[in-house]
């Protein structure tokens, strides 16, 4: 794993990079929790996501948002941390120019800011978001929702109670060939503390499952 310092809207940002060896490789970029709550790239869902992509066989980045560890800048509301996210997007793109498939996930205020991106980045080809906070923020923008995607949640979160998401993602409108799913983790808070194993499974079942579906081709968004 290579340790980085790219740059970002508001200076150096620091950064987590594996490279595939294969050939046109599949991109992932995945955003960590809340820079308030102390979260960072190195929070144990992010870092699950992140090496479970690569495990995958995928080409994955995962950084600090600005004012976090070593990238430089103050915390944004979202705003600049989702400049942050479409530049980390380019520089991932930049070096793996043949990507057949692109990736964004996303933990707590890192899958807002997911969902936020693919609202902005047509090639985005799917997600995850886990622990969305969907009491905080308003998933009204995903309308209609470009890209299939994955929203885990846990059963006992309090942070981001599961009425909440259910309620949220059952008025998202898709496009025509796009689904957007989601999944309850049994027994898991906001943390994932117990079902850290379960939401690796069942994440890595939904990536089998989209990567084995035909490529929606970006002139059209079709499959």
């Amino acid at each position: 794993m290579a340790e980085l310092i790219l740059t970002g809207p508001s200076g150096r940002i620091e950064a987590r990079y594996d490279q595939s060896e294969i050939e046109g490789s599949p991109i992932a970029l995945v955003l960590h929790g809340h820079p308030r709550a102390a979260s960072s790239m190195q929070d144990r869902v992010t870092v699950m996501m992140h090496h479970l992509f690569k495990e995958k066989g995928f080409s994955t980045l995962r950084f600090n948002f600005r004012g976090v560890g070593k990238s430089q800048g103050s915390f944004d509301n979202g705003i600049g941390e989702l400049a942050d996210a479409a530049a980390m997007l380019d520089w991932l793109q930049s070096i793996n120019p043949n990507a057949k498939f692109t990736w964004v996930a996303g933990y707590s205020f890192g899958a807002y800011i997911a969902l936020q991106l693919l609202m902005r980045r047509p090639e985005i080809d799917a997600f995850i978001a886990v622990a969305t906070p969907c009491n905080h923020y308003d998933l009204a923008f995903l309308a209609p929702c470009p890209s299939s995607g994955m929203m885990f949640y846990g059963s006992n979160d309090l942070v981001s109670p599961p009425l909440d998401v259910e309620r949220s993602v059952s008025k998202i409108r898709t496009q025509k060939g796009e689904v957007v799913e989601w999944e309850e983790i049994p027994g898991a808070d906001h943390f994932f503390r117990d079902q850290l194993g379960l939401l690796k499974d069942r994440a890595d079942a939904y990536i089998e499952k989209t990567m084995a579906l035909p490529r929606k081709t970006p002139a059209t968004g079709k499959r």
